[in-house]
């Protein structure tokens, strides 16, 4: 299955339509009719069928007046590739190494792959997949170099589930903060590709085997040594994402997946694994993504994502209004599935549950909802998860006194919230991490 020969490079594709083309300028109702019933006139004296209108795509362009009647224009034809509404604004929003996922713009479970988060080491790598090989080395019995339609030879798998930043919190953040900016580097999506148990096993994986480099091919050769047993446990090679190729950013045409674990491990790009006994210690795992705690000690391989939820419904700057508000979030774990997701009204005091949205699937998000009255006064609402380990995601005070006062910035998962003001108003609850 595996080759070593240099693949051939596909012809180029076909020249498409320019996705800046527009329509020409529409006709009115009644030309259209008339223009109708002359074509079909005329092909019937031709003895031939009327010509078909080639379908070409239109921007998202929000017209400058009023929206006029749809009943009275022509619409779009089909075309190529599908556009959200010219009326939806949902973006990210980019720094210089990473892309935040909107959450409190998204519907469901699963994120929209042009909206799923970014972060990147080296920028955004470009590989050809005609050229692109995997090698399998170190410890196993067959070294073996395989192509993406070699990766594609073997059974399949797919699963839902997230992906996080191990640096998503913004501590210190002020009051007019959206969800967003809190913690937006996390974004779930229906993966597809080669279980890495398949391929072990097709090397022939050595007794003495305990850990494993993964190596990316971006500018930052981003590498991170993983135990062997997550390779057995639900680790995966994948090429898809959503229905469709992984898109660059993700890591195209092949990237590392590891349900539930920090996102650096998840490697993109990926192009060596190499076998051993015992971690590679790379940059990204001794001067980086190891975080201080007190005791003068530091915390390293800390792979798994901790339980934490969200509210994204109503947030800044959205506003309220007395009655009946339906509350929304989201909550998560890489240790499995959500038990719980609870809120509060009294700044903690007590926790009422709130309604799980199915499906609600191991290391994945899991949407929730309450509904609640509110009678105009300020009011502070707070949400925190319990995963089914028996986990509770902690606030900021217990986290500080468990890792102290200079620990981290990887694995904040503190318990977050917003307060409604008497105008209807809505801002980000503040804390000290001090």
């Amino acid at each position: 299955m595996a080759r070593r020969d240099e693949q051939k490079r596909p012809a180029s594709p076909a020249s498409v339509t320019d996705p800046s083309a527009v329509l020409e300028p529409l006709l009115s109702r009644r030309s259209v009719v008339v223009g109708a019933a002359l074509a079909v006139g005329a092909s019937v004296m031709q003895g031939m069928a009327a010509p078909v209108p080639q379908a070409r795509p239109t921007p998202p362009i929000v017209p400058d007046g009023p929206v006029p009647d749809p009943t009275t224009v022509l619409g779009r034809l089909p075309n190529e590739l599908g556009v959200r509404s010219q009326f939806e604004k949902a973006k990210r929003r980019p720094s210089n190494t990473s892309s935040q996922s909107p959450l409190d713009d998204l519907y469901g479970a699963i994120t929209p792959s042009e909206l799923h988060f970014e972060r990147h080491h080296g920028g955004v790598a470009v590989v050809d997949p005609a050229t692109y090989t995997l090698l399998i080395h170190g410890l196993v019995e067959r070294p073996m170099i395989f192509t993406l339609d070699d990766l594609k030879r073997f059974p399949s798998a797919s699963r839902i589930c997230f992906l996080e930043c191990a640096g998503n919190m913004a501590r210190g953040a002020k009051e007019e903060t959206r969800a967003q900016q809190v913690c937006g580097l996390t974004s779930q999506s229906e993966w597809t590709g080669v279980m890495l148990s398949t391929l072990f096993k097709e090397v022939g994986v050595r007794p003495d085997a305990s850990w494993f480099l993964a190596e990316g091919q971006d500018a930052a050769v981003m590498s991170r040594s993983i135990p062997l047993e997550k390779a057995f446990d639900d680790a995966m090679i994948v090429y898809a994402q959503n229905g469709e190729a992984i898109r660059p950013e993700q890591g195209y045409p092949a990237r590392l997946l590891l349900p539930g674990w920090e996102g650096n491990t998840n490697v993109k790009w990926l192009r060596r694994l190499e076998l051993s006994t015992r971690p590679f210690m790379t940059r990204e795992e001794t001067s980086k993504y190891t975080e201080a705690i007190k005791g003068d000690k530091a915390r390293q391989f800390s792979f798994v994502i901790d339980a934490r939820s969200i509210i994204t419904s109503p947030t800044y700057p959205g506003r309220v209004e007395k009655g009946w508000i339906e509350i929304r979030g989201i909550a998560w774990s890489g240790r499995g599935k959500i038990r719980r997701a609870e809120l509060s009204f009294d700044e903690g005091k007590s926790w009422v549950a709130a309604t799980l949205q199915a499906p609600v699937l191991s290391k994945a998000h899991t949407r929730f909802r309450h509904l609640y009255e509110w009678d105009g006064t300020e009011v502070t609402v707070m949400s925190r998860a319990v995963d089914e380990t028996g986990y509770v995601q902690p606030t900021v005070r217990e986290l500080v006194d468990a890792r102290g006062p200079g620990s981290g910035p990887y694995h904040l998962n503190p318990i977050t919230g917003w307060r409604f003001r008497p105008d209807g108003s809505v801002t980000f609850r503040t804390e000290k991490w001090a």
